[in-house]
């Protein structure tokens, strides 16, 4: 058999596996699959540098099918490449990621091949896609991450760090604005080791894209600072290499190829149509289309033995060469630099390094205090010293989310090793990085105003929905805030984050209540954590005189017992805690005492066994008050049926944060008046 022939009957092959996926879920998206069997071919199969023996090798390519509706385009290459499975973990394990018969089970319950690809369900699903842009903003943030370790750990002689990270996109994709924001950061960092590849099909669910996308993307993208090379069709193999050698050798950019293709290649009553989408092609279409391939029309699943040796003899072999050589390189390169080496070993192995905490120090107790943001700034740096790969930075608001760290540098295009982050104004994009970031093994963090959670929600919940140990550093966390007024104060912010399941939500109260909140949530491997600040200073509490801080481990303690016989319990987070503590001093005056909770983090106090959350919150103790800057919802757990809350119910308004508190009868008074109104 040819080369040419038995590349068009792989790429065929592809085309086909995809097409009989969809029409044995009778759902999914086989248009796209068929139109870009041939661009992905040719880039596995010429280009790409991935080891299927070892799919975890650190500096493979990344391949991100930022379009996941196109999953079974992904879930085909993956068979046929043969790439060895891990399990969730990570650990190498016996077999095929996708054997053919999960490909005979797309869609269906249990199966690893998905709607959309899911992270971890399968090596070679580099992250986890389906919403259009996320997969573009991930890519940006792992060619980050390779240029980071690259200048970081890379030495003469030793190249351990030079892939590069390559996005599959759609016209949808490109629309949506998270994309632009992430492209916007890629061109300006001079990413060279980044391809998009656009599919230029021109259709979209509701019909042609020219029913609302009539923008020059090649020119936008020249304007965001990218090499931009086109290739006129999809099915041209050899414009196709060459676009990918041009990628190769640009240096000072990041590129975009954009390949003009038709929806459902070969489909003789779908191609080129919005009917070849979003739904399978039917039986009878599927068999014409077949006979348009010359493949065997009744033929399901068909996977020819020489297109399978031939996968074997192009990205098999190379990839496990190359990734065998790595691994003899980085086994020399422990000997020479063995401090750097065993950092490395720990950051592959998602470990923190040895003396991570070493440079966590308590802070004594104030009583003018410090903003809960200010005390997060110095334990981010207490930490910064002694974990290298914590990496990240802020939208924009580094002064005021505190978040910048001292002397380690600017990450930009001329200083790659750089650890602080300049996101700019796209929230968006920042949580889309910091999940590629996080997928790659840095520790990544990005920070904004709480309320600016907004523009980045997707990015929170996707960085759940792959159990990534992001951190979102949130500050200026109510109407504590002040002046700016209500759009700027988050008051259904808590609960809405709160309402992401995996999102662990801490609002500490004091400064070492920041220390123990960082102390925990660096230690998590599995899951995002929202760091809530205040604006306001707030008193460091005399720990001698309340409970200790390290209750913050287990998302809840109580902070002062009452001091005789109980008649309520008061319950406050971050800035309100305060409160609760001065309702109890002024209640005890007049015989009426209650215990003082801290909930710093519902999520982990939930995961407690039931005997000590009944230690913390015992249930016959009804009489309950609540105090927090934000709406009740979520609190209804903690609160029983009788309990109060004392907090908003409304937007906030424009004023100074103390008149704002007592405009909205968030005092100690009122936590008084509901403990005696319960009485």
């Amino acid at each position: 058999m040819t080369t040419t022939n038995i590349e068009q009957l792989a790429v065929n092959t592809i085309r086909t596996l995809s097409m009989d996926g969809v029409q044995a879920a009778n759902s999914g998206h086989p248009g796209t699959p068929m139109a870009l069997a041939p661009v992905t071919f040719q880039l596995w199969t010429e280009r790409l540098r991935y080891s299927p023996a070892q799919p975890l090798w650190p500096n493979r390519d990344r391949f991100v099918l930022s379009c996941g509706h196109a999953s079974m385009l992904l879930y085909s290459m993956i068979h046929l490449s043969e790439i060895r499975g891990t399990d969730h973990h990570g650990k190498l394990r016996d077999g095929l990621a996708l054997k053919l018969e999960d490909l005979k089970n797309f869609r269906q319950l249990g199966s690893p091949c998905a709607g959309h690809p899911e992270y971890r369900e399968a090596s070679g699903i580099e992250t986890t896609t389906g919403p259009l842009g996320a997969g573009c903003g991930n890519s940006v943030g792992m060619a980050l991450a390779a240029k980071w370790l690259g200048a970081t750990y890379n030495r003469p002689g030793f190249s351990l760090f030079d892939y590069n990270v390559y996005a599959l996109c759609s016209d949808g994709d490109l629309m949506e604005g998270v994309a632009c924001e992430a492209a916007s950061v890629a061109g300006h960092l001079k990413l060279s080791n980044l391809c998009w590849v656009y599919d230029d099909n021109r259709i979209t669910i509701e019909g042609h894209t020219d029913l609302a996308f009539s923008e020059n993307v090649g020119r936008r993208f020249e304007g965001l600072g990218w090499n931009v090379v086109e290739v006129l069709d999809a099915n041209d193999l050899k414009a196709l290499s060459a676009a990918y050698a041009k990628f190769e050798a640009c240096q000072d950019k990041p590129t975009l190829i954009i390949v003009r293709s038709i929806i459902g290649w070969g489909s003789p009553n779908k191609a080129d149509s919005h009917a070849a989408h979003g739904a399978p092609l039917g039986e009878e279409e599927i068999k014409l289309t077949k006979r348009n391939y010359g493949w065997p029309e009744d033929a399901k699943f068909l996977v020819p033995d020489e297109v399978l040796e031939y996968f074997r003899s192009t990205i098999g072999k190379r990839g496990n060469l190359a990734e065998a050589n790595w691994q003899k390189s980085f086994a020399d390169y422990c000997v020479k630099h063995p401090a750097e080496g065993g950092q490395l070993k720990s950051l592959f192995a998602g470990e923190l390094p040895v003396g991570w905490d070493a440079g966590l120090k308590p802070f004594a107790a104030d009583e003018k205090g410090l903003a809960t943001r200010v005390s997060s700034g110095k334990v981010l740096n207490m930490l910064a010293s002694h974990l290298p790969w914590l990496v990240g930075g802020s939208a924009d608001l580094a002064p005021s989310t505190m978040t910048n760290l001292d002397k380690l540098g600017d990450f930009s295009a001329s200083d790659y090793a750089g650890r602080n982050l300049h996101f700019g104004i796209r929230e968006h994009a920042m949580g889309a990085i910091c999940n590629g970031m996080s997928l790659s093994g840095l520790r990544a963090f990005g920070a904004t105003f709480f309320v600016f959670t907004d523009y980045m929600r997707p990015a929170i919940r996707l960085s759940s929905i792959m159990h990534l140990p992001v951190l979102f550093v949130l500050t200026h966390d109510s109407i504590g805030l002040g002046e700016d007024g209500p759009t700027h104060q988050p008051v259904e912010h808590l609960a809405a984050c709160r309402a992401i399941p995996g999102v662990y939500v801490y609002r500490p109260a004091d400064a070492n209540e920041v220390l123990e909140c960082y102390r925990t949530l660096i230690q998590a491997k599995d899951h995002p954590a929202a760091l809530v600040l205040s604006r306001q200073n707030v008193p460091t509490l005399d720990r001698s005189k309340y409970g200790s801080a390290a209750g913050v481990a287990r998302g809840g303690y109580v902070v002062s017992p009452a001091a005789g016989p109980e008649k309520g319990l008061l319950m406050g987070t971050g800035s309100e805690l305060i409160l609760c503590l001065k309702a109890q001093e002024l209640l005890a005056k007049e015989g009426i005492y209650c215990r003082v909770v801290s909930l710093p983090c519902f999520e982990l106090f939930d995961q407690q066994d039931a005997s000590y959350r009944e230690s913390v919150l015992p249930a016959w103790l009804t009489l309950r008050v609540g105090c927090e800057a934000g709406i009740r919802q979520g609190w209804e757990n903690y609160l029983g049926p009788g309990g109060h809350f004392v907090g908003m119910a409304t937007f906030g308004a424009s004023a100074p944060a103390n008149k704002l508190y007592d405009h909205f009868k968030i005092t100690a008074d009122e936590i008084v008046r509901c403990v005696k109104s319960g009485l």
